[in-house]
C-alpha cells in the first residue's frame, strides 16, 4: 500500500478506502482530538462502521441524505464518516441558521434524518417539518430542550451511542459524500453536490500546499459545517498527521489554544488576522510550534505584520465549495499580494462575458476546470439549470473577477456575483432581502456589501418604506435577528425615498455600493464578532 496519496488508484479515491488505507498505514498514531475526545487513525474506520450501522438501523440507506446541525463535536465527525461509509451524503447545516433556513435545507435536500445539538432544537419550532422528508431526529448532548412537539411522522431520540458495525458500501469516486449549501446570489441557497473524489483531492492539494506530513499537528477553530474544516480531516487522514478541532475562534484564546494543542499548522480566514493583530502584543505570540498557516483573503499588509509578530507565514490561495484548491502561493513565492499561481491538475482562464480568454493584465471572470475525474463538485442538487449555467462550456464559472499577471500570478479584483462574504460566511442578498420585505413597514429594498475595518464585507441595506409607514432601523435590525443568522443581519441601513433603477425597473446595486455609507446611514455595530 502506497504512502503517496497521488498514487492512489482512481477507484479508491473514496472515504471508505481512505479510512481503511490510513488504518493500515498509520494505525495507532494520533488522528483526532476534539472536545476532550481522541482517536487514532485506526479508530476512524471503526467509528465510521459503527455510525453507519446506527444510521442503517434508523432506516437510512445508500443514496439518502443525513443533515447535521452540530458544533465542533465528535458526533459531527462520526455522522460525516458514517454516512460516507454507507454511501449516504451528509448535509452540514450552519449552526447560526434559524427556523426558516433550517426548514429550507431539510426540505431541499430531502434529508431523512437530522442530527442536531440539543441547544439548537428550539429552532425547529419555527420550521415546518411537514414540508420535509424527515423520519428521525437524533438529539446530541444534554442541554435543556424547550417544549416542542415534533410531527407524529418524525421520531425524536437521543443520539445513539452504539450499533452493530456495518460493512463499507461499494461507493464510487463520483458518488456524493456531502451536499454543502452555499448562499445563492439571486435566489435560494444552492446545494453543492460534492463527490468522494473531490473530498479526496481537497485533502491531497491542501496537504501539498501546506507541506503537511505525519509529524504535523493541524489545528483549526473553524466550524465543521464548512469545507475548510472538513478538509483538515482529509489532510490528516491522507498524511498520517493529527488534527485538533477547537470549539470556536477566540482572539484572546487563540495562541493559548495553539500552544496547548501543539499545533504546527493553523487555518485562518481574512478577518481573523486583523482581529488577532488588534490584541496586545505578548510573548505568547512566539511561544508556539506553528510553522505555517493558511490565510485566504488576508490583506498583504496584515499578512506581513502577522509574520513579523508571530513568525507564522500565511499562504494565500483560491478554492470554492464547487472546485478545489486550484490556485495557491508557497513559502518561497516571489511576491505577495496575489491569490497565487495555478496548481498542477487544474486549468484556469480569465475570460470575458462570452468565455473568450483575455490577455494578461486584463480583468475578467475566473474560469476553472480539473484534469482528474470528480475533482470538482458534480453540480447543484435539484437545480439542473443552475448547474448548466455554472459549468457552461465545460468550465466552472466562479463569479469572481481576477487578473492574471505576466508571471502567471492571479490577483483578485472583486466579485461579479451579487454575494456578500462576512465573518467567513457567504451571505445571500436575496435571502436577506426576503426577510426585510416581510417587515410590514418595508416597501422595497436592496442588500449589498460594503467594506469594513476588517478587510471584509459588511451587510448594508437600502430600503424604501411602504406608503404611510415609517421604519426605525434599530427595530428593523432586531426584527432580522430572529429570522437570519447573526452574520447576515445588516449592520448598515439607509432609509431612502427611492432606489436607483434601470429603465425596466431593476435596482442598480452598483450605484448603491458606490454611494456607500453616508452621514444619514444607521450603523448597528455587530453584537457578535
Amino acid at each position: 500500500m502506497t504512502n503517496d496519496p497521488r498514487a492512489v488508484p482512481p477507484a479508491q479515491r473514496t472515504l471508505p478506502d481512505m479510512l481503511r488505507r490510513q488504518a493500515a498505514l498509520f494505525g495507532t498514531r494520533g488522528l483526532l482530538r476534539i472536545a476532550g475526545q481522541a482517536w487514532t487513525h485506526a479508530d476512524a474506520a471503526q467509528a465510521a462502521a459503527v455510525r453507519a450501522g446506527a444510521l442503517a438501523a434508523a432506516g437510512v440507506a445508500r443514496g439518502d441524505r443525513v443533515a447535521v446541525m452540530c458544533g465542533n463535536r465528535i458526533e459531527f465527525v462520526e455522522s460525516f464518516l458514517g454516512a460516507g461509509w454507507m454511501g449516504a451524503a451528509v448535509v452540514p447545516v450552519n449552526t447560526a441558521s434559524m427556523g426558516p433556513q433550517l426548514e429550507y435545507f431539510l426540505a431541499d435536500s430531502e434529508a431523512k434524518l437530522l442530527v442536531i445539538e440539543a441547544g439548537f432544537v428550539e429552532r425547529l419550532a419555527t420550521a415546518d417539518l411537514s414540508r420535509t422528508a424527515l423520519r428521525e431526529i437524533w438529539v446530541v448532548g444534554d442541554a435543556p430542550v424547550l417544549e416542542w412537539q415534533a410531527p407524529a411522522s418524525v421520531r425524536v431520540v437521543p443520539y445513539p451511542q452504539g450499533a452493530e458495525p456495518a460493512e463499507p458500501a461499494p461507493v464510487q469516486p463520483g458518488d456524493p459524500i456531502a451536499i454543502l449549501y452555499t448562499s445563492g446570489t439571486t435566489g435560494p441557497a444552492k446545494g453543492v453536490v460534492c463527490p468522494h473524489a473531490q473530498y479526496f483531492w481537497w485533502g491531497v492539494n491542501s496537504a501539498e500546499v501546506l507541506g503537511v506530513g505525519a509529524q504535523d499537528v493541524l489545528c483549526t477553530t473553524l466550524p465543521l459545517f464548512h469545507i475548510n474544516a472538513l478538509n483538515t480531516f482529509a489532510q490528516a487522514a491522507l498524511t498520517g498527521a493529527e488534527v485538533v478541532f477547537e470549539s470556536r475562534f477566540s482572539a484572546s484564546g487563540f495562541w493559548p489554544s495553539m500552544r496547548a494543542s501543539g499545533a504546527t499548522v493553523v487555518y485562518l480566514l481574512g478577518a481573523m488576522v486583523p482581529i488577532l493583530l488588534a490584541q496586545p502584543e505578548g510573548p505568547g505570540e512566539r511561544g508556539h510550534r506553528v510553522r505555517i498557516g493558511l490565510g485566504p483573503g488576508v490583506p498583504a499588509a496584515a499578512g506581513a505584520a502577522f509574520k513579523a509578530r508571530t513568525g507564522v507565514h500565511l499562504l494565500e490561495g483560491y478554492g470554492s465549495t464547487e472546485t478545489n484548491f486550484a490556485i495557491a502561493t508557497a513559502p518561497d513565492s516571489p511576491r505577495g499580494g496575489v491569490m497565487g499561481w495555478l496548481r498542477p491538475g487544474f486549468d484556469a482562464r480569465v475570460a470575458d462575458e462570452d468565455d473568450v480568454a483575455l490577455p494578461p493584465g486584463e480583468a475578467g471572470e475566473l474560469l476553472l476546470r480539473a484534469d482528474e475525474p470528480h475533482a470538482f463538485a458534480s453540480g447543484y442538487f435539484n437545480m439542473p439549470h443552475k448547474t448548466v449555467e455554472a459549468w457552461r462550456n465545460l468550465w466552472f464559472h466562479t463569479g469572481d473577477r481576477v487578473v492574471r499577471d505576466a508571471d502567471g500570478a492571479f490577483r483578485f479584483v472583486d466579485r461579479i456575483k451579487d454575494a456578500i462574504r462576512r465573518r467567513g460566511e457567504n451571505i445571500s442578498s436575496f435571502e436577506v432581502e426576503q426577510v426585510l420585505l416581510s417587515h410590514p413597514g418595508v416597501g422595497s429594498c436592496a442588500v449589498y456589501p460594503v467594506r469594513s475595518e476588517l478587510a471584509e464585507d459588511e451587510v448594508m441595506a437600502a430600503l424604501v418604506p411602504r406608503e404611510g409607514a415609517q421604519v426605525d432601523p434599530a427595530e428593523l435590525a432586531r426584527f432580522c435577528e430572529g429570522r437570519l443568522p447573526y452574520f447576515a443581519v445588516p449592520r448598515y441601513i439607509d432609509v431612502l425615498a427611492d432606489l436607483p433603477r434601470t429603465e425596466n425597473g431593476k435596482v442598480q446595486k452598483f450605484k448603491l455600493r458606490e454611494r456607500g455609507v453616508g452621514p444619514s446611514t444607521w450603523d448597528g455595530k455587530p453584537a457578535r464578532a
